[in-house]
């Protein structure tokens, strides 16, 4: 099972849930805005989608990553919007009976995120002006 949710507000983030008998792993990602993008400091990132299509392509790679991998459900959240320093812009939670399918997971996931699904983002610099981010990590 996987649910996916892109939104315009501060995450909530996912209970963690001690009645999982079956999985050995919780593995939780939160990925928050840091203070620098390509060594200069920032105060924010701006997010930005392709409504509709956006969350649509999160959910077929939430499904893929069901499929490949031997994980039992993953939960994802994805902010949009401008997310101060500090703050968190992406939620995964996967659960699996072991470990190392749940990192493999992680991995994969993320990574096609990043290259897949139609989210934009902008460096929000101290002076205020907004250059779009080139961080590919």
């Amino acid at each position: 099972m996987f649910k996916v949710k892109i939104i315009n507000k501060p995450i909530t983030q996912f209970i963690s849930d001690d009645s999982r008998k079956q999985d050995g792993a919780e593995l939780i990602f939160n990925g928050r805005v840091r203070n620098t993008e390509n060594g200069k400091e920032i105060i924010a990132l701006e997010y930005e989608q392709y409504e509709g299509m956006a969350e649509l392509e999160l959910k077929n790679i939430a499904q893929l990553t069901c499929e490949k991998f031997p994980i039992h459900d993953l939960f994802c959240q994805h902010r949009v919007g401008i997310i101060n320093v500090g703050e968190i812009s992406l939620h995964v939670v996967i659960w699996s009976e072991h470990r190392k399918e749940a990192l493999a997971a992680m991995d994969w996931f993320i990574s096609q995120l990043k290259k897949l699904v139609p989210i934009w983002k902008w460096a929000i610099m101290t002076d205020n002006t907004r250059v779009p981010s080139e961080c590919e990590h």
